[in-house]
């Protein structure tokens, strides 16, 4: 062999050493270290196991300790994306993982299933964590579309889909899968065993009550279905039957890599297993679904009951009087932990865990709960007392765990009574809308892309560090104002005024008009004896605390279109003065409810959520409100208005709401505008005169007026702030025992 062979040969062998090295360095990493676990009679493995009511997590020498869960949901995307992208990295949930171990949280619940990322990082995290890792609890998809569709479990499709989605979570879990990633689902090559982290699997969604009803009456006399390790008992109905062979199929799937888990099905609070004799609406109360119908044969890591569990939905919540039987201190009843108390001595022989709770962060509002746990409505540090609240009443009831809905805000979420107005839907994660309270839940802010450039104080030195063509500016935009100034980001409009003398509200009163349709009301009231050329869409009175907020022009106002006389009908008639006046901002929060169709009477309510919060939004100070929306120090005056009360379906595309009838379907109609005019004068509350930018007795040319444009966006700028929330779980967490039983 000639010298120049020996070296080739020497080479090779070195790359060969390296990458065999790299494959065992790879190999490493993506295997769990050695982990305690028990075996059981056939040898498989378990970590956790349920013994009567209680969790149980095995300790190691032949001891277990009861435990009471605690954990967060994590959703799978991020802002500027849907979950089926799955746009999340290794960063982000190393990250997150961190943050959620930290805040003291044993698991994470996941929906469905995830990319090999999440897994892979998982079992990268926990490497170093020994005998304490953060845990997970993996969830299977159901093929819910169709199920609501069809109103029947048994359909043959619907079944080998579900088969096959058990089958694909069982498989990347345990770092055995390869597959495609198909329209809005995870994929790619799984090879990261996760296995040992696993706490649970938690399968199907939330169930229609009108899908388990049908199937329940067209499959009427259907055997009670018996597996090999989980059957279904003499006293299950058709559509648990269907379950159980779900939650079977699991465990034989499982069998196969040698471990048991603990196995739990969905479940919520209108197909629950008590009756709500408070419960105006037939569907909530139609049918049960119940998880003592089915129970495990051979299955040693045992069985659970999951419910989501919120306290301000169905309507039985703030309705039902036989739940007025614990008093909540504050001259209320605490008829979320009556709930409770009765859906626990129900299931007095199995664990029982909250698997969704909590409450949203936010402007909007959309159901109202006993006590002020709305959904929606509260600042952050409302937010966290709330969820504290409600995770000691679930820890206190006897339940074995409480999963709080959720770790992150996830801006393409949507809820009913603002859906409708954001249009097209599917530009929904491009923006947030903080009066749709789905988006706010987390306890990880998700916030727009100006919320760490400007701070709502008062003052303006902030907006001079902004880039270049971020803001426009107009000097003396009406008598006594030297400049106002306008910037947006994916939330708000951004309004900076300087004013000739130092704001006082009790001597004077700011407005600003704005329009962006042909159309429109004359502020008639606010401006008298003034005309414009065109209409407003809203008007922004800005002066003391109560009285300073967005109205809406009376012909635009989309929430009267919607439930007035050309909607559903359920306001009543306009008077003469609201047929003039600019209306407060509103949101439905119950609609009419009337017999035959329910089973008593409801009023409709509303909520005024145009109102703007005097505070601070800066996050390090002690007088922090997540809800600020203006501010004001000396001659400047700072505000930050949500798009959808300047009548935006969507602000990315430059979408409005526009004055067009409501189709067939009580859907609205949109138009692109050119921009946001603005319309500001001040009014002195000694003599009523007015400042304004027009001429005395003349027409105000809006043509003229300051007008704010931007460019349509698809890709989100956003920042990732903890909620006050996070402390106040952490610091809740930190009171309970290690162990249940201590």
């Amino acid at each position: 062999m000639t010298t120049l062979a020996r070296k080739k040969m020497a080479i090779w062998i070195g790359i060969g050493a390296v990458l065999i090295a790299g494959g065992i360095f790879v190999a490493i990493l993506l295997l769990p270290p050695s982990h305690v676990s028990f075996a059981t009679s056939d040898g498989a493995e378990i970590k956790f196991q349920t013994s009567g009511d209680r969790f149980m997590e095995y300790a190691g020498d032949g001891t277990w300790n009861e435990m009471f869960v605690k954990g967060v949901n994590l959703g799978a995307t991020v802002p500027g994306h849907f979950p089926g992208e799955l746009p999340i990295t290794e960063d982000d949930y190393l990250r997150w993982f961190k943050q959620i171990d930290e805040m003291g949280a044993n698991v994470i619940r996941i929906y469905t299933v995830h990319n090999p990322v999440f897994y892979k990082s998982l079992v990268k995290y926990n490497r170093d964590k020994g005998e304490d890792p953060l845990y997970f609890i993996q969830g299977i998809w159901s093929p819910e579309e169709q199920l609501i569709e069809l109103k029947d479990a048994y359909n043959p499709g619907i079944k080998e889909q579900f088969h096959a989605e058990i089958e694909k979570a069982v498989k990347a879990v345990y770092g055995d899968l390869k597959t495609d990633a198909g329209q809005g689902q995870a994929g790619g090559k799984y090879t990261a065993n996760a296995g040992p982290y696993l706490m649970a699997w938690h399968i199907g969604t939330e169930w229609d009550p009108e899908m388990v009803d049908n199937t329940n009456k067209v499959h009427a006399g259907t055997e009670p279905y018996q597996g090999k390790y989980f059957a279904a008992t003499s006293e299950a109905s058709p559509f648990e039957s269907w379950l159980a062979e779900l939650v079977d199929k699991t465990a034989q799937q499982e069998k196969g890599y040698g471990w048991e888990h603990p196995i739990t099905f969905t479940n919520w609070v209108t197909t629950d297993v008590l009756e709500h004799p408070g419960e105006p609406l037939f569907e909530e109360d139609l049918a049960s679904v119940d998880a003592t119908h089915i129970g495990p044969v051979d299955w040693e890591a045992g069985y659970f009951a999951a419910y989501h569990v919120y306290p301000y939905y169905p309507d039985f919540f703030h309705l039902d009087e036989t739940l007025e039987t614990i008093p909540d201190g504050n001259g209320d009843y605490n008829t979320y932990k009556a709930y409770l108390k009765q859906l626990k001595a129900y299931y007095k022989d199995i664990p029982v865990m909250v698997t969704e709770y909590g409450v949203p962060s936010s402007v909007g509002v959309s159901h109202l709960g006993r006590g002020g746990r709305d959904q929606g409505g509260h600042s952050e540090d409302e937010q966290g007392e709330i969820d504290v609240s409600l995770t000691k009443d679930i820890y206190d009831e006897g339940y074995a765990g409480a999963i709080l809905f959720m770790w992150q805000d996830e801006w393409f979420k949507k809820t009913w009574n603002t859906m409708r107005f954001e249009i097209p839907e599917d530009h929904r994660s491009y923006w947030l809308n903080v009066l749709t309270n789905e988006k706010q839940f987390g306890l990880l802010a998700m916030t727009p892309g100006k919320e760490d450039l400007i701070t709502i104080d008062g003052t303006l030195d902030d907006w001079d560090a902004l880039p270049e063509g971020e803001v426009m500016s107009w000097d003396n935009p009406s008598p006594g104002m030297k400049q106002m100034r306008v910037t947006h980001d994916e939330a708000y409009v951004y309004v900076g005024l300087t004013l000739e003398e130092p704001f006082d509200p009790a001597a004077r009163k700011i407005y600003l008009g704005t329009d962006t349709l042909s159309g429109g009301n004359q502020p008639v009231t606010e401006l008298p004896g003034k005309t414009l050329s065109d209409g407003l869409e809203n008007l922004i009175a800005i002066g003391n605390d109560e009285e300073t907020e967005v109205k809406v022009a009376p012909t635009y106002d989309f929430h009267r279109r919607l439930y007035g006389q050309y909607g559903y009908w359920m306001l009543d008639e306009q008077t003469e003065e609201e047929k003039i006046a600019f209306q407060p901002w509103k949101l439905a929060v119950s609609l009419t409810m009337t017999p035959p169709d329910t089973r008593f009477a409801q009023p409709f309510k509303d909520m005024t959520v145009g109102k703007l919060v005097r505070g601070t939004s800066d996050r390090e100070s002690s007088d922090y409100n997540s809800l600020t929306s203006w501010q004001y120090s000396g001659n400047e005056v700072e505000l930050r208005i949500p798009w959808m009360l300047l009548g935006f379906a969507d602000p990315s595309s430059l979408q409005v709401i526009d004055y067009g009838p409501l189709k067939k379907d009580r859907t609205f109609t949109t138009a692109k505008t050119s921009g946001i005019t603005f319309v500001p004068w001040i009014v002195d509350r000694g003599s009523g005169a007015v400042s304004w930018p027009g001429e005395e007795g003349g027409t105000l040319d809006l043509a003229a007026q300051p007008k704010y444009t931007w460019s349509p966006w698809e890709t989100v700028k956003y920042s990732e702030h903890l909620k006050s929330g996070y402390y106040a779980m952490q610091e809740f967490y930190a009171s309970l025992p290690d162990h249940r039983s201590q």
